[in-house]
C-alpha cells in the first residue's frame, strides 16, 4: 500500500502575518501545504495489530484517516443520563456488552451502571475502546490512543485491549505519541510517519507486572469497597490482604474462616481489583495467591462467585476444582438482599455462582512471613 497524502489550508495575509513572515523571513505563500509518502505493505501477511507512532504534528491522525477512512471514527455520543450500557448498539445483548467491557478491562459492575460523564479518564478509556470494537468489530481505529491517561493505564490497557483483539480476531489500528505503550500492545506492524520506516514485529511475551503483596488492616478496604460487585461491605473478622504495583494499591482480597461441624477450613470474602489495573489476570493472580497461603494452614479454602469472568478463568485453571456448577441459588431474602445487624445488604442469592475450592500448591513459608503459621 503506497500512499501520497497532500493537505493545503489557505493563509489570510492579516497584517499580523506579514509581520510574521517578515520577522522570521517566510516566503509569501497564499496556502500552507504538508505532504506525507507512506509506504505499508500490510497485504504481505495476516496481522491483527497495528501502531502508527510518533511525535506531535508528524502527521499521524491524517495518515490514519486516509488509511482506514471506512473505519475512522470521531467520537461517540454518550447519553448524559443513562448508563453506559446503554449507548452500545441495540443489536448487542447484556452479555456481549458486559463481555467487551471486561474484555478490556472494565470489569466493575457497579462502573457499568453509571453514566459515561461521571467515570474516570481511566474508566472513560477502557469504555471507549470496548465501544470501539463493538461498532466496528472488524477494522476498530482510535486516534490519541493513551493520550488522555497516565502510563501505568495505558501500559495496561494496552495489554487488555491487545488480548481482546486477538481473542476476537478482529483488526486493531492505533495512532500514539507513547512508544512505551509498544511492549504492551504487541502490534503486529509499526509505521512512524516522521522517519516513513515500516516494520513488521513477531510477537513477544509483554513485561511481567510486579505484584506486591502486604497484609493489612481492614481499614484500606475504604480504597475499594464501592468497586465491588455485589457489596460493600467488609465483615470484622476478615483477614486482609492487599497487593500494589509500583507503589500503587491495585488489587485486594479478605479471608473469613468457615465453620462447619466436619468441614471447617476458609472462604474468601472479597476480591477486588480497582479498574485502572484490571484486564491483565491481577484479579486472579492476588486471589490465587492468598489461597495459597491458606492452603498452607492444611484447612480447605473455597470461595463462590458470580462475576462472569472469575467463573470462566477458574474452569479453566488446574488450580481450582469446581464444586458446583453456575446456577441460580434461590434464598429466602426477596431480590438477593439480607439483614445484618439491621441493615439490608446484597448478597448472592437470586444470583448465578459457581463455587469451587483450591487445589493449587500451598506456601507455607510465605505464610510464616505473614503470620498465619507460627510453627514449623
Amino acid at each position: 500500500m503506497l500512499l501520497t497524502c497532500t493537505r493545503s489550508t489557505p493563509i489570510h495575509r492579516s497584517p499580523r502575518v506579514l509581520q510574521l513572515e517578515g520577522m522570521f523571513d517566510i516566503p509569501a505563500a497564499a496556502t500552507s501545504t504538508l505532504t506525507w509518502t507512506a509506504t505499508l505493505p500490510l497485504e504481505e501477511r495476516p496481522w491483527n495489530i497495528g501502531l502508527i507512532v510518533g511525535p506531535s504534528g508528524c502527521g499521524k491522525s491524517t495518515l490514519l484517516r486516509e488509511l482506514f477512512p471506512e473505519a475512522a471514527l470521531d467520537g461517540f455520543e454518550w447519553p448524559d443520563d443513562c448508563s453506559v450500557v446503554d449507548a452500545f448498539p441495540a443489536g448487542l445483548g447484556i452479555r456481549e456488552i458486559t463481555g467487551l467491557l471486561s474484555s478490556v478491562g472494565f470489569s466493575s459492575p457497579p462502573g457499568w451502571l453509571r453514566p459515561y460523564r461521571v467515570l474516570s479518564n481511566g474508566e472513560r478509556f477502557r469504555v471507549t475502546l470496548a465501544r470501539t470494537l463493538a461498532e466496528s468489530p472488524e477494522l476498530a481505529v482510535v486516534d490519541e490512543f493513551t493520550s488522555v491517561v497516565d502510563r501505568t493505564v495505558a501500559r495496561i490497557g494496552s495489554a487488555a485491549v491487545a488480548k481482546a483483539v486477538r481473542a476476537r480476531g478482529g483488526k486493531f489500528v492505533a495512532a500514539s505519541c507513547h512508544d512505551d505503550i509498544v511492549d504492551w500492545l504487541q502490534p503486529d506492524w509499526i509505521f512512524e510517519p516522521a522517519s516513513g520506516s515500516f516494520h513488521w514485529r513477531c510477537l513477544q511475551r509483554r513485561p511481567a507486572i510486579q505484584l506486591e503483596i502486604f497484609r493489612v488492616r481492614r481499614a484500606v478496604w475504604r480504597l475499594f469497597g464501592r468497586h465491588h460487585y455485589l457489596s460493600s461491605d467488609l465483615a470484622t473478622a476478615a483477614r486482609c490482604f492487599l497487593g500494589c504495583v509500583e507503589g500503587r494499591p491495585a488489587c485486594f482480597t479478605a479471608v473469613l474462616s468457615f465453620c462447619h461441624p466436619t468441614s471447617s477450613g476458609w472462604r474468601e470474602h472479597r476480591t477486588v481489583c480497582l479498574p485502572d489495573f484490571q484486564g491483565v489476570g491481577l484479579g486472579n493472580a492476588m486471589s490465587e495467591y492468598v489461597a495459597s497461603l491458606m492452603a498452607a494452614t492444611g484447612k480447605p479454602y473455597r470461595s463462590t462467585t458470580s462475576h462472569p469472568a472469575m467463573i470462566r478463568h477458574r474452569m479453566r485453571s488446574p488450580l481450582w476444582r469446581m464444586t458446583r456448577k453456575p446456577s441460580m441459588v434461590a434464598g429466602r431474602h426477596h431480590g438477593g438482599l439480607s439483614r445484618l445487624h439491621g441493615r439490608k445488604r446484597r448478597s448472592s442469592h437470586g444470583r448465578i455462582t459457581a463455587s469451587f475450592e483450591y487445589c493449587g500448591p500451598a506456601r507455607p513459608e510465605d505464610a510464616r512471613r505473614f503470620g498465619l503459621l507460627t510453627s514449623r
